[in-house]
């Protein structure tokens, strides 16, 4: 994970990077996915992995989670995230830590455990087996017993629907590694669009969710794009991502020992 140089690429465009998720329809999509993967966090506890300017944080206290810890390495995203939870009144629910998520975040006051692990995009970020390895054990080393990860990742990385601007984003110079994919991303939210560099492993896109066993998770699964109302009332817009889906949601509960 190219730390200093990704956040840099992130603090240059963190005040057009939520706009993504309101104008295009796979940011669209990507909130309602969100929303099924998060159910009711009424009282729960959240620690939120690569949370940028704190979007997803704030919509999961809106719909009454107790409190959130929002961990990113982009100091401009956390500004702009500060000012957004300021503005919402929900500052005081809200703690901000600037870090690196694939390395140690002892020194960050952390709660032991949380009611519930955020890691959105996270991982598209990890360019070796031991980044990710070292994002997941993150994830999970703060997660309690019976508590839930929710993340999201890209799928299907070589769809031709990521070579066009039909659904908000596209991926191009795809470059192959030996454990992945390198690649240029473009969020088409905003003019001019928000473009940052990713990298993803083979074995986060394939069809196993193995890896998740590996780190004390079970019942990983899908949230199917299916079932969402976006894609029910218009079947005909998101036919060919249903059936070649270009992001994919996953949740996963550690294990009771």
């Amino acid at each position: 994970m190219a730390g200093t140089k990704l956040a840099q690429e992130y603090n240059a465009q963190a005040s057009d990077y939520e706009a993504f998720t309101i104008t295009t329809p796979i940011g669209r999509l990507e909130t309602e996915l969100y929303f099924k993967a998060l159910d009711n966090p009424t009282g729960h506890t959240i620690l939120d992995l690569g949370g940028g300017t704190g979007l997803r944080a704030r919509q999961a206290l809106e719909r009454g989670a107790k409190s959130v810890d929002v961990v990113d390495f982009s100091a401009e995203m956390i500004r702009i995230g500060k000012k957004e939870a300021a503005s919402d009144g929900l500052s005081d629910r809200i703690r901000w830590h600037e870090a690196d998520v694939s390395k140690p975040l002892g020194h960050l006051g952390l709660e032991t455990f949380y009611d519930v692990v955020l890691a959105n995009w996270v991982f598209d970020h990890a360019d070796s087996i031991e980044v990710l390895e070292r994002m997941l054990g993150n994830a999970t080393s703060y997660l309690k017993p019976g508590g839930r990860l929710i993340c999201v990742h890209i799928e299907n990385l070589r769809s031709p629907l990521l070579s066009v601007n039909k659904y908000g984003v596209s991926l191009s110079n795809l470059e192959e590694t030996p454990v992945g994919l390198k690649y240029w991303v473009t969020l088409y939210g905003t003019d001019p669009p928000v473009e940052f560099s990713g990298s993803s492993l083979e074995v986060l896109y394939g069809e196993s969710l193995e890896i998740y066993e590996k780190f004390g998770l079970e019942n990983a699964q899908r949230v199917p794009l299916e079932d969402t109302e976006l894609v029910m009332n218009d079947m005909e817009f998101w036919k060919e991502c249903v059936e070649q889906p270009i992001l994919r949601f996953v949740t996963a509960q550690k294990r009771i020992e």
